[in-house]
């Protein structure tokens, strides 16, 4: 229904896939945000200059991607080696210190998924539409670039959220917040963006630890991730923007430049 796309609002915020449907028509910009891992990991590898691409599932058909483009695939989290990358955001800074790593297809069901759908429809820049990763490593810095570029258009802002044992959405906290760091500077928001700042606001003096303390976070580090969690709370230590481009995300013009 229309009524769910926030189309009087130029800033916009929603949940999952279901949710970037709604509220992407129309938008010039889509920001999509998934702190535990997806875009934490993103951010990681762009920084390191490897271009990404996002896929849905960790099958057959992703190995088959990355053949074909030349292209490391990340393995699960819990299987890999030292040497091997994964969605772990502490695998791929380790890794990628060790050896150069041009391309990489990174799994993931939410966030990734997300991205993938957007760059296989209109979202991928081939009409004006541009897709941005986003983490609270990079909240601050990607709402400079978009802002400087938007000139006044609508916005989009997708929480990824995780998911339930039955596959549901699960809305997590995490990306409320680094939706809401992200928002925080733009005007003319929504009621749903107005919520995610405001939840930004109350634990923006302590995100390190209330990422800690979040249900995501202590899942991570029950497993043996908390490194994983440590690195998504370097809150806004990286200009890096990673933007998505013919299907990859890829490191974007500096602000002030043109891409």
């Amino acid at each position: 229904m229309r009524v769910f796309g926030q189309e009087r609002y130029r800033a916009r915020f929603e949940w999952g896939l279901a949710g970037a449907e709604a509220v992407a028509a129309g938008a010039a910009f889509v920001a999509v945000v998934d702190v535990l891992s997806f875009t934490t990991a993103l951010s990681v590898a762009v920084e390191h200059g490897v271009a990404v691409l996002p896929y849905p599932w960790r099958d057959d058909s992703a190995a088959e991607a990355a053949a074909r483009h030349g292209a490391e695939l990340a393995v699960g989290r819990s299987v890999a080696g030292p040497d091997e990358i994964s969605l772990s955001p502490a695998a791929i800074r380790r890794v990628a210190a060790q050896r150069s790593i041009e391309r990489l297809v990174l799994p993931s069901p939410n966030g990734s998924a997300i991205s993938a759908h957007l760059a296989g429809g209109r979202a991928d820049g081939s009409d004006g539409v541009t897709v941005v990763g986003v983490s609270l490593r990079n909240a601050a810095a990607a709402a400079v670039w978009v802002r400087e570029r938007a000139a006044g258009r609508t916005v989009a802002v997708i929480a990824a959220g995780e998911r339930w044992p039955d596959g549901s959405l699960r809305p997590a906290v995490e990306d409320l917040w680094g939706a809401g760091a992200f928002l925080d500077g733009f005007g003319d928001r929504s009621p749903e963006a107005e919520v995610a700042v405001a939840a930004y606001r109350s634990v923006s003096d302590r995100l390190p630890e209330a990422l800690a303390e979040a249900g995501s976070g202590r899942e991570l580090a029950a497993i043996g991730f908390g490194d994983d969690v440590v690195i998504a709370g370097e809150v806004g230590s990286t200009d890096v923007v990673p933007v998505l481009h013919e299907g990859w995300y890829r490191r974007a013009a500096p602000t002030g430049e043109k891409r």
